[in-house]
């Protein structure tokens, strides 16, 4: 289970974003300024941080600056009221990963930080073993007994995606907004395509299978 951090001095808006992600099967840490948000830091495993800009004794721009000149590399989806595109630079410049705007969309929110520990996992793994089938991130290659295969990037991402999570299904949708993002023009017709694509080049592979669940998406299955 994922540990989340809510870094937000409303109240409300706490309450609300931490009964959301909870929904998903998030654990939920919470703190009401960047003060106490440093202090649980201290305390407890983060695995990513949704913080707020405007807040008391210490704000969101100056939580971000001192966890990334102590090389904490945490996550940070950034929450704020602030829409100005200098505000934005000003968040990614200091070493934000992602940012959103009030009021928030639950539903972004949710695919936002599925995304940001997505790519958080990649990078600090590197790697995704399956019996001895192995994925490598830097080089965006498969390995097997047999071959190592170079592949696109989407394709590659959506194995890793799904071997990394067997037997959980990702609908069409799910997929499309982790891997090619919320602003791509393409469809979800998209996704079949490149999965047929996977399971053509990994049609004799022993370590797992792309199952198709009918009225829903897709799952990955390890065979050994």
């Amino acid at each position: 289970m994922f540990n989340i951090m809510i870094v937000e001095d409303d109240v409300n808006q706490r309450k609300l974003m931490q009964t959301v992600l909870e929904q998903y099967g998030y654990n939920v840490i919470t703190a009401s300024d960047g003060i106490e948000g440093l202090d649980q830091l201290d305390k407890k495993h983060i695995d990513l941080i949704i913080l707020d800009i405007m807040m008391p004794r210490m704000d969101g721009f100056e939580f971000t600056s001192t966890l990334r000149q102590s090389g904490c590399n945490i996550p940070i989806l950034m929450v704020s009221a602030k829409q100005s595109p200098v505000d934005k630079r000003k968040g990614f410049i200091i070493g934000t990963d992602d940012y959103m705007t009030k009021p928030v969309d639950e539903e972004e929110m949710v695919l936002r930080v599925g995304a940001l520990l997505r790519r958080s996992k990649i990078a600090n793994e590197r790697k995704l073993t399956v019996g001895s089938t192995t994925l490598y991130y830097d080089s965006l290659s498969v390995s097997t007994d047999e071959e190592t295969q170079e592949l696109p990037q989407k394709e590659f991402l959506l194995l890793f995606k799904l071997l990394s999570y067997p037997n959980k299904i990702f609908t069409r949708r799910q997929l499309m907004d982790e891997i090619w993002d919320m602003e791509s023009e393409s469809d979800e017709r998209t996704v079949d395509v490149h999965v047929s694509r996977l399971r053509e080049k990994y049609r004799n592979n022993t370590d797992f299978e792309i199952v198709t669940v009918r009225g829903l998406g897709y799952k990955a299955v390890h065979l050994k």
